[in-house]
């Protein structure tokens, strides 16, 4: 009923047997030249599944693309996490967020497919999408997901909300975990890195273990994976870093900022010249990590039991912890940020004041006091480093359990499915060693060794504020009173029901009409709640606004393919959903698939999709924030001067008129074999999004008034009617814009068979992007951080016992600057890593092997991009990678 060419079969043997393939098999048409052709046969006529559609088929090669990472491939890559395995793929165009201290997602990585950021890509495990971070509300962990448990991961390089609703605009990674398996296995790993010179090393296992009868399966299993914390210090391209949070003030008669007199001589703290002061800096990379440690345990079991010929009941259940510790400096922090906290001109503590304690001869470390050096008694800012106080210490702990219980059947010819899923996701962050910036400004400001009001010094009678005559220590109680332990508490959860039938409407002469109608029901509760300390802006070195509510899914879908010719058929497919909070969305989506020849697949699809507003977004706390910006209406009548910045009232808030994303999108390719062992797919993409979700700040909201713009609903300027000067800003989210990107991904594989010789395997993925434009603006590719081109070139090599695998990982050039007229500047050459694999199969059913990853030590090209030296997101820090497995089949 369904064309049974070489190719569908080739491809479809290629992700069932898995072959010798490296990195990905299921768009590389592979061709298993050791089945029969009876057998190959008898395999194509079943019926299966693929991630991009509903329906069951018997060709894999559909008419969207879909790129398949099998175990063996997993296991040949020598990751050790499924977030280092995706973030490494080419679809993965500008690199994603892993693991690093000082975020408030510290411990998660995220994939962003076609450079259009994780909150456009979706995440599913065996079809359902995983739950949000609790940490970031908008976008997936692939921390949470043990490698261990993984069959096989398929990458839908294509939109598909109207498969799978919300998120999928750049594309869709689906990860299945391990069925069917009988005997049990045990496999561990360790790594360990060239570079950094200290962390970074890492360790996996996995125990699985499967038994099953005629009607009866379980299978179970644990999965570990550790990665050590990397400090900044430990990095050869590092150099000190340099702060003005150090020891320093800046007089309000003056000015200039400088440092306090005597008080540059504790470890990590530096002279430096600026602007003809000397300040007291801090060097923050003495104590910061870049890498924050991260560590995955998780329990998976899967259950399956035939009740009788037509029902099957099937159950699955995980719970996975992910820890993670980062590091930042001790707290920074100036009293300039709290209005009521104002260093006071005759202050104890002030260094313009010439009786403060630091010049008072009592004082043994005292020094001379200079008015040329410290300018005339004022008010004063300090910009000081806590580092008495300690590092700043984080540690999330993520929590998810994911419990699935179902029946599928028939009921008379149609296969029906019903079931319900509950997801609990709970992330705990605590902070150690953060400032309590009122207590400990009170005890700057309020500090008086021993000055009386009438002039004298008496240490008994007149003295405040430390157990020291003179603060050249800091006493414990003073420490303690001045630091702050800091929570997070973030959960967010998933009561899911859903309910679908496949069947055949009517049969042609080009076969049957097949049809999928489904509808789910989700309930999402989400809640990111913070200290109220930091909530109310009154821990330095830490900030926080809390959020928390909840909503209902409820979406009803349908998938019709339809055979036009024996070697022609189309696919129809929508999905209406209905969001309580934000309002409805129908994605529609056509495709086709043409057998051109034997040899030869052309498909093509059109879809439109969308992207919901995320929970963290629609229920933020409103938070207030005097916000600087320039307008002269306003500016004229608080400072006197136009010109001159002003600060106004804004209020940060959920935005009750904030809409979907929404986006249309367009792919055609070809799949073809050229030889019996040369086979290729080539695809085109274009993705167009409108209304991007974006965030808008008060003078980003004042620029577009000033060019003519109309400001997107929910976001506004209040002026008073009379003065027309601003009395408040409402800031936050709001629709606007456009991205628009197009590209071509090329794989292509060859099968070499040479008899007792062994055989080999090459597979070739490039991923081109043509274009990337924001607003209808400039190209951006090879813009720092966009290269044009991704590529993997895997090469496996199996004789007997023994599988050889070289690996090359290619990212394209970029700039990382402009001149005046827009020109790029500043060439980053491509970046090249080879990886090596030998493995040995023994003949007590257990295997060795042992790699290196970027065997010749390339490093990052060294161009800062926020805080880092390199781009974090795009390529690694970790120079050599050696690393050992041993797996043991019982």
């Amino acid at each position: 009923m369904y064309t049974n060419n070489k190719l569908a079969k080739s491809i479809r043997l290629a992700l069932m047997f898995g072959g010798a393939s490296l990195a990905m098999s299921g768009a590389a048409m592979a061709q298993d030249q050791n089945q029969d052709q009876e057998q190959a046969e008898e395999e194509a006529q079943e019926r299966i599944q693929v991630t991009g559609s509903r329906i069951k088929r018997t060709d894999m090669e559909g008419a969207v693309p879909v790129t398949v990472i099998d175990r063996e491939a997993i296991d040949l890559s020598g990751d050790m996490s499924v977030s280092d395995l995706i973030r490494n793929t080419t679809f993965n165009s500008a690199g994603s967020f892993r693991p690093q201290s000082g975020s408030s997602a510290q411990g998660i990585a995220t994939v962003g497919m076609r450079g259009l950021g994780a909150s456009r890509t979706l995440v599913l495990v065996d079809g359902r999408r995983l739950t949000m971070s609790p940490s970031t509300g908008s976008s997936q962990d692939l921390n949470a997901i043990p490698i261990g448990a993984v069959e096989r991961i398929e990458v839908l390089s294509d939109g598909a909300s109207a498969i799978y609703g919300s998120d999928a605009i750049g594309g869709v990674i689906n990860v299945i975990t391990r069925k069917d398996y009988n005997g049990a296995q045990i496999t561990l790993g360790a790594g360990e890195v060239s570079v950094p010179s200290e962390g970074g090393d890492r360790e996996q296992g996995s125990v699985l273990f499967g038994s099953s009868d005629a009607n009866t399966s379980v299978l179970g299993g644990v999965s570990w994976n550790t990665r050590e914390i990397v400090y900044a210090r430990a990095y050869p391209w590092t150099d000190p870093g340099s702060s003005v949070y150090g020891n320093n003030f800046q007089s309000w008669a003056t000015g200039v900022i400088q440092q306090i007199p005597g008080g540059c001589s504790e470890p990590n703290f530096f002279n430096l010249e600026v602007n003809g002061a000397t300040r007291c800096q801090f060097d923050f990379t003495s104590t910061n990590a870049n890498e924050a440690s991260s560590a995955n345990e998780s329990l998976f079991v899967k259950v399956q039991h035939q009740i009788n010929a037509d029902w099957t009941f099937f159950s699955n259940a995980s719970i996975a912890e992910t820890e993670s510790f980062g590091r930042y400096a001790p707290a920074p922090d100036s009293n300039g940020f709290y209005g009521g906290l104002l260093q006071n001109a005759d202050s104890y503590n002030n260094p313009t004041n010439p009786d403060a304690w630091i010049y008072d001869p009592n004082n043994p470390n005292a020094v001379a006091y200079d008015p040329a050096l410290v300018g005339p008694q004022s008010n004063v800012y300090f910009y000081h480093r806590f580092a008495a106080m300690g590092n700043r210490d984080t540690t999330v702990t993520n929590r998810n359990k994911d419990f699935l219980v179902g029946f599928t059947g028939m009921v008379a010819d149609q296969e029906v499915e019903f079931g319900y899923r509950r997801v609990r996701n709970n992330s705990a962050e605590i902070g150690d060693g953060y400032l309590a910036a009122n207590t400990a400004w009170t005890f700057v400001n309020e500090f008086n060794p021993g000055y009386c009001s009438d002039g004298s010094f008496d240490p008994s009678a007149c003295y405040y504020g430390y157990d020291l005559q003179f603060p050249s220590q800091n006493p414990a109680d003073v420490l303690a009173g001045g630091v702050v332990t800091t929570s997070r508490i973030s959960d967010f959860d998933i009561d899911e029901y859903f309910a679908n039938t496949a069947f055949d409407v009517m049969e042609t002469e080009a076969g049957f009409i097949q049809a999928f109608v489904g509808f789910e029901h989700r309930k999402e509760r989400y809640q990111d709640k913070y200290d109220s300390q930091s909530e109310a802006g009154l821990v330095g070195g830490s900030a926080g606004n809390s959020a928390g509510g909840g909503r209902t899914v409820n979406a009803a879908f349908f998938e019709l393919l339809v055979p036009v010719t024996y070697d022609f058929e189309l696919n129809f497919a929508g999905r209406y959903d209905r969001y309580s909070d934000f309002g409805s969305n129908f994605s529609p989506k056509a495709s086709f698939r043409w057998n051109v020849t034997e040899d030869i697949v052309w498909r093509a699809s059109w879809g439109q999709g969308f992207r919901a507003p995320s929970l963290d977004i629609l229920t933020q706390a409103t938070s207030f924030s005097a916000d600087s910006v320039i307008d002269p209406d306003t500016c004229e009548i608080l400072t006197g001067d136009p010109e001159e910045s002003c600060q106004i009232n804004a209020y940060y808030r959920a935005n009750p008129d904030l809409g979907a994303e929404e986006s249309t999108q367009f792919t055609t390719g070809i799949a073809m074999n050229v030889t019996e062992g040369l086979s290729f797919t080539l695809d085109y993409y274009d993705i167009e999004i409108e209304n991007l979700i974006t965030q808008f700040t008060s003078q980003s909201i004042l620029n577009l008034i000033d060019s003519g713009e109309t400001l997107p609903p929910g976001i506004e300027v209040i002026r008073d009617p009379n003065t027309n000067a601003i009395t408040r800003i409402n800031a936050g989210y709001g629709n606007r814009g456009i991205i628009q990107t197009q590209g071509l991904d090329l794989n292509a594989r060859m099968n070499w068979d040479f008899g007792s010789a062994g055989a080999l395997t090459n597979q070739l993925y490039i991923s081109h992007l043509l274009n990337y434009e924001s607003d209808s603006g400039r190209n951006q590719v090879r813009d720092y951080g966009l290269p044009r081109h991704r590529a993997n070139f895997n090469n496996t090599y199996n004789l007997e016992d023994w599988t050889f695998a070289y690996n090359l990982n290619f990212i394209g050039s970029q700039y990382f600057d402009f001149d005046e007229d827009m020109n790029r500047i500043g060439h980053i050459g491509s970046y090249t890593t080879h990886d090596v694999q030998v493995s040995y199969d023994t003949p007590w059913d257990n295997k060795f092997t042992f790699g290196v990853q970027n065997v010749f030590e390339k490093l990052p090209s060294l161009q800062s991009q926020d805080t880092r030296e390199y781009n974090y997101n795009l390529y690694d820090g970790w120079g050599r990678v050696y690393y050992v497995r041993f797996q043991q089949n019982f």
